[in-house]
């Protein structure tokens, strides 16, 4: 299973790494990389359940479960 947020959905992204020379001569020795999603593995304690859930959360889920709520911002991502 690939590693994705539990709020957001963030995953990796595939992107090209091209330094402004490269564009000039038309050329791309670098190929592609594989841009990741800033994931950290976090306990959240939800008040509604009354115990602490272990989710791998982007710091954008993070700062969405600041704003909601932990419980309702789990309930809308599907992870309750």
């Amino acid at each position: 299973m690939a590693r994705t947020c539990e709020i957001t959905g963030k995953s990796t992204q595939v992107g090209g790494r091209y330094s402004n020379r490269v564009r000039a001569t038309q050329f791309n020795p670098t190929g592609k990389v594989r841009r990741k999603a800033n994931l950290q593995k976090r306990r959240i304690f939800v008040p509604e359940l009354g115990k602490t859930i272990i989710a791998l959360v982007s710091m954008k889920g993070l700062k969405t479960i600041k704003k909601h709520g932990a419980f309702a911002a789990l309930k809308k991502a599907g992870s309750i």
